[in-house]
């Protein structure tokens, strides 16, 4: 049942569409799905009916048992809520903005994408930071964030099943991010909020909803956003996104926000068809999805630009100066033998309790981030040296950066596979070599064993 709070703001809001607002509550919500282009043939045909706004987002006839698909472990495709998907379209715009940025101050007779920083800021369980990492050009640097222990540890695994090696993942509050100020050209801040847009997916949060939850949830993103501000470039973009149909968190938020840190609020091109609806209050460019006119769940979003001049730093205590390379706690190491990734040259390496991979066109910014954050997952743990051996890890399998004549690939059949994700043992053909093989499932990496001859021991392992 829905509150009659709830119900009384709502039908302020939307009038005449009211009914047929809350009647889409009660039908079952879409299942939709989007692709890892890394990890797919994108010439061929992909299953399922396209979502609109996002060239790899499918919307599926029936929702399978995920968990007990392969693939779905191999980081091929993302379970997503198709709504969330219009990312797509916000970072597309941004792109579109640096390169003409980039085009006329280098006076070039074409557009370029250009590698860029972006922080999610709120990214478990992974779903915005997946799609982020699949659009930005090459080169690009991701830090992935997640404030809980719990979460952080969901969302590494989730970007180590999508395979990208341009992504860290950190455990900070926002404030922390003051400490990096300038450094981000796109920062995406996926707020914690009311939940009003999963009504139909969850009807526990009918029971929990409350007007002085929205209030809350209202004033705990506008602190976030105020945190973080600093940490974007001039000219740089915020992409704010919620969950939630009221307009306290969404309108009120944006022009509040906007005042306040001088902020241009920004178009995203949608087209018609798309039925996405505006502002409810306000005159100002923003997006929402409602139930009854996309198929999808409730979402807000807005694209904010900072000034290109504007070098405020709104928290001057606490920032930290970078760190010097002398007291730096990030050092590269020198590895022992060749890591077998495809283009090994592209990479810096260093050792904390395991060997981590970083791509080199970061290496500036690397101490910056070690030094100033928690980091958790410091870059593509490609293993670890046990004596003069080296044990690949099931990251260095997964990704898309591994040398794929490095291994013997022995292909599972789907029982084989299901029962090595759960880490049971397995039985290989008696002349497999001894010694680390990779397992794969439809032609998909899954992870690797070790055949010692004897036995085999299963290498699966994703915590960190």
């Amino acid at each position: 049942m829905l509150k009659p709070g709830f119900i009384q703001r709502t039908k302020q809001l939307l009038r005449d569409e009211y009914d047929a607002f809350e009647a889409a509550l009660e039908c079952d919500a879409p299942v939709s799905i989007r692709i890892n282009p890394c990890k797919s043939d994108m010439s061929q045909p992909l299953p399922g009916e396209k979502v609109p706004w996002c060239e790899t987002g499918r919307y599926l006839s029936q929702r399978p048992s995920f968990l007990l698909d392969p693939l779905f472990h191999a980081g091929t495709y993302y379970v997503q809520e198709a709504s969330s998907m219009f990312l797509e379209q916000a970072v597309l715009t941004i792109l579109e903005q640096i390169a003409d940025r980039h085009r006329q101050n280098e006076q070039l007779t074409e557009r370029r994408l250009q590698p860029v920083s972006a922080l999610d800021l709120c990214a478990a369980p992974g779903g915005k930071s997946t799609h982020l990492s699949s659009l930005l050009p090459d080169g690009s640097l991701l830090i992935c964030n997640e404030v809980i222990r719990s979460r952080s540890q969901i969302l590494a695994e989730n970007m180590t099943k999508w395979g990208s090696a341009g992504t860290f993942i950190t455990q900070n509050d926002p404030r922390a991010f003051s400490k990096t100020p300038h450094l981000f050209d796109i920062i995406l801040a996926d707020m914690p909020c009311s939940g009003e847009g999963m009504f139909r997916k969850n009807h526990a949060a009918r029971n929990e909803w409350s007007i002085e939850n929205v209030q809350l949830c209202a004033a705990r993103q506008r602190r976030i956003i105020y945190d973080c501000w600093e940490a974007l470039k001039p000219g740089g973009f915020l992409i704010y996104s919620t969950c939630t149909f009221n307009t306290e968190e969404n309108e009120e938020n944006i022009l509040s926000l906007s005042a306040n840190l001088g902020a241009d609020i920004v178009a995203i091109p949608v087209r018609t068809e798309w039925n996405i609806a505006g502002a409810l209050h306000h005159d100002m460019p923003v997006y929402r999805f409602y139930p009854h006119r996309t198929r999808g769940e409730g979402f807000f979003l807005a694209l904010l630009q900072k000034k290109a001049g504007d070098r405020r730093v709104i928290r001057q205590a606490g920032v930290a100066k970078y760190a010097t390379p002398g007291k730096s706690r990030f050092s590269k190491f020198q590895c022992r033998s060749k890591i077998p990734l495809s283009l090994p040259e592209k990479f810096i390496y260093f050792e904390a309790n395991a060997i981590y991979a970083i791509p080199k066109s970061h290496e500036h910014l690397f101490p910056i981030l070690y030094n100033q954050l928690n980091m958790i997952v410091p870059g593509l743990l490609t293993g670890e040296y046990k004596g003069k051996d080296f044990a690949p890890s099931t990251a260095l399998a997964l990704s898309t950066e591994r040398a794929t004549e490095a291994f013997l690939i022995v292909e599972l059949t789907h029982e084989q596979a299901i029962a090595y994700l759960q880490r049971e043992a397995l039985q290989l053909p008696a002349d497999t070599p001894k010694g680390h093989v990779l397992v794969a499932y439809q032609n998909m990496a899954l992870g690797f064993i070790k055949n010692i001859g004897s036995r085999v021991n299963n290498r699966y392992h994703l915590r960190n």
